[in-house]
């Protein structure tokens, strides 16, 4: 997902599960900021390295590919972007090694979207925001998995965007180049990926690399097929997994501000959206590359008020000038992202699972 959906329809979905405009401002702060939390910008502001919610590309390009160095990519990647759906998944005819990886792969309404979630209740509003965007990513990063792995984030040539048409959809062949600084053409169908790479553990094939940014754009349904999935045919509805994800968000918060006794999967919050049903449908299903004007104006028009745009060091100074740093709003947020980092971390060594090693 995009700051259109981590920022701005997050700040939607929490002043639409109760909380005011200035604690959803928090809360999609901080759920975007997860997407911007390096070690090099904890670095530059004197923050614990060990927070870090994700790697810039110049820092995945200096990766180690090596046990442990992958085990440190997997750490942030599966903890905060591809959390697994099932660690304890079974395949036929799998050694361990593939099955370790297997286990991996991204998806909605897992156990451990639960206890994330839960590990956010009672805690300061980053720690919700935290939760919200690994929430979300369940949704848009499903059927990939945040470790490098040719044999489980693969695709190959045969990729169709399908367009709604009469009772069913009108397929168009995906067209994928590598060239990174050319914007996505979604007149054409013509979408950026990564550079395919025999390498089982090139960063090329960490996450959806493969297939682009095709599973952050909320509008889009495509089919493929995945290496996991023995290259059978998968489709994947981004509007109904969008809307999905965001009524579920409005589940998770409601649960963190103890309206609901227990947070369960499959549960959505319909209710919360049927006033607006329409006008979110029609942002999810836009065809842009990215929503952010469109979800800001439904924000401002739920609360009345003016949604700031997210200013990265919004609170960098308060932070390096603080001599209680634990108490400042980046304190509260790296405390949170380990806290959560070393749940997942946790549960997957429990598993037996060496990919992410221990928790420090």
């Amino acid at each position: 997902m995009q700051e259109d959906f981590h920022y701005y329809a997050t700040y939607c979905a929490a002043f639409l599960a109760g909380y005011n405009h200035e604690e959803s401002l928090d809360v999609a702060y901080s759920a975007q900021f997860v997407d911007l939390c390096t070690r090099t910008l904890l670095a530059k502001i004197k923050g614990p390295s060990d927070a870090a919610t994700t790697q810039m590309q110049l820092e995945l390009m200096d990766a180690r590919t090596d046990m442990v160095g992958l085990q440190d990519i997997t750490r942030i990647w599966s903890a905060f972007h591809f959390l697994p759906k099932d660690l304890y998944a079974t395949k036929p005819n799998c050694g361990k090694k593939y099955l370790d990886k297997y286990r991996l792969i991204c998806g909605p309404n897992g156990d451990l979207v639960v206890k994330t979630v839960e590990l956010a209740k009672d805690k300061p509003l980053q720690s919700v925001g935290i939760a919200m965007h690994v929430l979300a990513d369940t949704w848009a990063h499903s059927n990939f998995a945040g470790t490098p792995s040719l044999v489980i984030n693969n695709t190959n040539y045969v990729f169709y965007e399908l367009f709604p048409e009469g009772d069913g959809y009108r397929e168009v062949p995906i067209t994928f180049v590598h060239k990174t600084s050319t914007p996505d053409d979604l007149e054409n169908s013509i979408y950026t990926n990564s550079l395919y790479q025999t390498n089982e553990n090139t960063i090329m094939n960490l996450g959806h690399g493969r297939a682009g940014h095709l599973p952050d754009y909320s509008f889009v349904r495509y089919k493929y097929l995945p290496a996991w999935g023995d290259y059978e045919e998968l489709i994947k509805d981004n509007p109904s997994d969008y809307m999905k994800a965001f009524t579920q968000m409005i589940q998770a918060m409601k649960y963190i501000r103890g309206e609901y006794s227990s947070f369960q999967k499959n549960e959505y919050d319909m209710n919360a959206v049927e006033p607006y049903m329409d006008r979110i449908k029609g942002i999810i299903e836009k065809r842009q590359i990215i929503a952010s004007e469109d979800w800001k104006a439904f924000g401002e028009d739920l609360s009345g008020q003016t949604i700031e745009d997210h200013k990265i060091d919004k609170y960098f100074d308060e932070y390096t000038n603080s001599t209680n740093k634990d108490e400042t709003f980046i304190g509260k947020f790296t405390r949170g992202a380990m806290a959560h980092k070393g749940m997942v971390i946790s549960e997957i060594a429990r598993s037996n699972n060496k990919l992410a090693g221990i928790a420090r």
